[in-house]
């Protein structure tokens, strides 16, 4: 079958196989979409037949779906969503109801806690608004601001540091120091600041590669070495190893606010340092992005509070 057809008869076939995927039989399947029984048959048997394999298997109490239908399933929900969100948006704009999303992303510390109490701060200030926060590495973030994907995202200047780049708006929010975090019972627990010789013979865990280097300069310049023998996937995932006493690791001090019960932070003589900054894409900017930069800023409190820093570049 020519292509064209085959594109014509995806998206509503697409619904059938979706809502017949999560129904253990045709019967369901039909009642959900308002077809009937054979009429999904046949619509499945099409799509089988256009694709070559099959996607469904049969059985005495219905169907299930093969590994080609799971995968055809997956991208199915991501075309059906984003139709239905088009729908969406076509009848907020008929409706004279049509307000644009405001799309926000944020390394995992920034959005355990800081962002997310801004964006609340705006909802009480501001009209109904849209919105969304997608956790990530700053790199990720900026390129997602690049491709359209983000409105505002909060991002820091830890190794490798954020690029001039003159597609972008970037605005410094503030500093931001790093901590150690401990299990609760760790002989250290409830000092005040520790110079990192004294944690040199300890195992750390670092979950990224801007975090460990903050950590490997922090050392050198003390004349010691870290020794990062655990990695973890994620900040959950690194706070987990600490809990549980198999490391200590090196963490922003705008996550303790967010941290689990079981772990403690000391503070470091003269600690590392990252600058934390919003980008903003300098076309089409979102209407509501100034206002969650002023709610964002005074996070940090005032321009005079902060600390001189020259961003790393």
């Amino acid at each position: 079958m020519a292509a064209s057809s085959t594109r014509r008869t995806v998206p509503s076939a697409s619904r059938t196989g979706r809502t017949r995927s999560s129904a253990s039989c045709s019967a369901a399947a039909a009642a959900e979409l308002g077809y009937t029984q054979s009429a999904v048959s046949r619509q499945i048997a099409g799509l089988e037949r256009q694709l070559g394999v099959p996607l469904v298997r049969r059985h005495a109490r219905g169907v299930r779906p093969t590994p080609a239908g799971e995968v055809f399933r997956h991208h199915a929900l991501v075309v059906l969503n984003e139709a239905e969100r088009a729908l969406r948006a076509v009848r907020e704009m008929r409706d004279g109801t049509l307000s644009r999303p405001l799309a926000v992303g944020a390394t995992p510390s920034l959005a355990a806690g800081i962002v997310p109490a801004a964006i609340g701060r705006l909802l009480d200030r501001a009209a109904p608004l849209r919105w969304s926060l997608l956790p990530g590495l700053s790199e990720q973030l900026h390129d997602r601001v690049i491709a359209g994907d983000l409105d505002v995202a909060v991002v820091t200047d830890a190794p490798p540091g954020l690029p001039n780049d003159p597609r972008v708006e970037r605005r410094f929010l503030g500093m931001d120091e790093m901590v150690v975090v401990l299990p609760a019972g760790h002989p250290r627990a409830g000092r005040g600041p520790v110079h990192i010789q004294e944690l040199a013979d300890q195992t750390w865990v670092e979950d990224n590669d801007g975090s460990a280097a903050l950590l490997h300069q922090h050392a050198a310049r003390a004349g010691v070495t870290a020794r990062i023998d655990l990695t973890a996937a994620d900040l959950p995932g690194k706070t987990a190893l600490v809990a549980t006493g198999h490391a200590i690791a090196l963490i922003p001090e705008v996550l303790t606010c967010a941290l689990r019960t079981d772990v403690t932070t000391v503070a470091l003589v003269d600690p590392p340092t990252r600058g934390i900054y919003a980008i903003t894409p300098r076309r089409d900017p979102h209407p509501s992005a100034g206002l969650l930069l002023d709610q964002l800023a005074t996070a940090f409190g005032p321009p005079s509070s902060r600390p001189r820093h020259a961003p790393a570049d």
